[in-house]
This record gives structure tokens, sequence and C-alpha cells, in this order.
């Protein structure tokens, strides 16, 4: 019977998690509504293919393209609109019949409400559709350890020129 108790304490006590009380933290929801500036062409493109099948005709269109980019992310759909920091990072053609990027990129606020803080973003974003979910995968400074998803809509598209904003609704928890 003693034998029993002192396995079942060891078992209790294995998958107890321990938390100090100084590590208890309250997590916050952060809800922002931001658009990503994704110019592949003009005096300054921001969205440059670096590698696909054939480099020189490599486009978003193009399976295995990969695209890397350093795109304004603004309050407002337009360009002009105030900066609240950059998109890094790179995109990848990655369905046969282009229809969906696999995204992969940080997004590095440099507004003063989330100054030199990150969001990293992965996942597959299906363009053709209108609304697509990719996730929050992680995050510095103020969004350190943050999780989330990003709900994305095509705001503008040029197409022709690879021009394109996109909207995005992003839910964060993090301590």
């Amino acid at each position: 019977m003693a034998l029993i108790t002192l396995v079942q304490l060891t078992i209790v006590a294995l998958f107890t998690p321990m938390v100090a009380s100084s590590e208890v933290q309250h997590i916050k929801k952060t809800n922002m509504v931001f658009y990503m500036q994704d110019w592949g062409t003009g005096p300054n493109p921001t969205a440059i293919s670096v590698a696909g099948r054939n480099l020189t005709s490599s486009t978003i269109t193009s399976f295995g393209t990969i695209i890397a980019i350093d795109d304004a992310v603004t309050e407002g759909l337009d360009r002009k609109s105030n900066e609240l920091g950059r998109a890094r990072g790179i995109y990848v053609t990655s369905a046969l019949d282009a229809s969906e990027v696999h995204l992969l990129f940080s997004v590095l606020f440099t507004n003063e409400k989330y100054n030199e803080s990150t969001l990293e973003i992965q996942g597959s974003d299906r363009a053709n559709l209108k609304q697509r979910e990719v996730s929050v995968v992680s995050g510095t400074g103020l969004f350190r350890y943050a999780k989330g998803y990003a709900v994305l809509e095509t705001a503008y598209i040029d197409l022709p020129n690879l021009n394109a904003a996109i909207k995005f609704n992003v839910t964060v928890r993090h301590p």
C-alpha cells in the first residue's frame, strides 16, 4: 500500500508543472491592423526575386520562386500613410499552380508604441481566397513569447507590375 502511494506521489510530482510565484504572468491580448506594402516594381522595389527555376523571369506566379522582402508596414492602405515598421524576410511560391506562397518574415516595429518589438509571421498564404489566415509564431520586445494569428486580405493588387498591399488583422496573446 505504501509503495502504491509512493508511486502515485512520484507520478503526480513528475507531471505537475512547478511555477515559481515570480514566473506567474498575466496574458495580454493585442489586436492590430496594418498594411504590408509589397512593391516589385518602380524606383524603390521592396520585393525582389532572389531564386527560382529561371531567375531572369521568375516571379510570384512561378512555382519555386523565392522573393526577399523589406516591405513598409503602414497604418493605412495608402503607401504614404504612417509607417509602423518593416516586414523583412522571404516568401516562396510553394504551390505548383502558384496559388499559394509560404510566408516567413519578421515585422519589425519602429513606431513609438511598439518600437523595436517584432512579430514572427509564418504560414501558407492562399492568395486566391478573399481572406486567409497565417500564424504568428513568436515575437520579441513587448511581444516576447507571442502566439496568435493574422487574417490577411488583399487590399490592392497590380499583378502585371507585381505590386500589392495586403491588410493584416493580427491577434496575439503575450505576457
